[in-house]
């Protein structure tokens, strides 16, 4: 099997993991989203933290933080934890499909964000394509001046922050600051400050509960070990575009588990924003042939 083919298939094993993870969050009830997002990374950390130790004992460089690296580090975990609490909070509200489309634009948030902080320039396309995400994410959004419309902006301010921390994840990177210990120092970070709030204002758990965060945490990891395995068998260019699945999937969990239909509004929605992706997806491609090419 060719590394291409193994990427599609680990980014698509990340995509249902992520919709499973929605979906438990959803079923584990009416509990604090602050509670739910602690549980989710302390699991997170459990293993974060295996993997950091087997990444220190085969390359001691490891645990280097290069310079100027902490405050992106705090910086990508203060917006990844905004990010995922806002997308749990959507995820409680609205139909996990609608939730997991509006975190899925974080890629085009990211585009405008590293032209603003990294000075990496954007090309025509890419600005068209950020400006019909945006189009499509008002499909679901629905726009309105009633409070039903909150849990969807929350839900899209989670894809801007997703977007603001791969931003820093991606200037780490160029800096030489490795994978694992990213993922370790954001889950560690997540479990400190919200480790107090959920102990002032924890609410008591059933067993039921226990066991949908506990699979919530299970499957967040298993879809952050599929997104690491999949851009270490291909580059992001020719298999991103696959992890918009987690909408399809998420769509089929909601519609099983939750009796959830999207409208037709939201479909729409939908339809244009993986449209764009998959565009921008096929631009590149060819615009790489012919680089190749010259």
């Amino acid at each position: 099997m060719k590394n291409r083919d193994k990427g599609i298939i680990c980014i698509i094993g990340a995509a249902t993991c992520f919709a499973c993870m929605n979906l438990f969050i959803r079923l584990s009830g009416d509990l604090p989203v602050v509670q739910k997002g602690f549980f989710r990374n302390f699991v997170a950390l459990i293993f974060s933290t295996i993997i950091l130790i087997k990444q220190v004992k085969k390359d001691n460089t490891g645990l280097k933080i290069n310079k100027g690296n902490i405050v992106l580090l705090l910086l990508r975990s203060t917006f990844g934890m905004i990010g995922f609490l806002f997308n749990f909070y959507a995820v409680d509200r609205i139909n996990i499909s609608d939730a997991s489309m509006l975190n899925k634009l974080s890629p085009f948030f990211a585009i405008v964000l590293s032209y603003f902080f990294l000075k990496e320039k954007a090309r025509w396309y890419q600005w068209l394509g950020v400006l019909l995400a945006i189009i499509g994410s008002m499909f679901i959004v629905k726009p309105s001046f009633n409070a039903e419309v909150i849990p969807a902006v929350i839900g899209l301010l989670g894809g801007l922050f997703a977007g603001m921390a791969y931003t820093c994840v991606r200037k780490m990177g160029m800096k030489g600051t490795k994978g694992p210990l990213i993922v370790f120092f954001f889950s560690l970070y997540s479990c400190v400050t919200l480790g107090p709030i959920v102990i002032f204002t924890y609410a008591p758990m059933t067993l039921n509960q226990l066991i949908c965060l506990l699979f919530t945490g299970l499957f967040a990891c298993g879809g952050q070990f599929f997104v690491t395995n999949a851009y270490t068998y291909a580059p992001a260019k020719e298999i991103s575009v696959y992890d918009y699945s987690q909408v399809i999937f998420a769509a089929i969990l909601g519609f099983f588990f939750l009796n959830q239909i999207p409208d037709w509004l939201s479909v729409v929605g939908y339809v244009i924003i993986i449209s764009v992706a998959i565009g921008m997806f096929l631009i590149n491609k060819e615009m790489d042939k012919k680089q190749a090419n010259t």
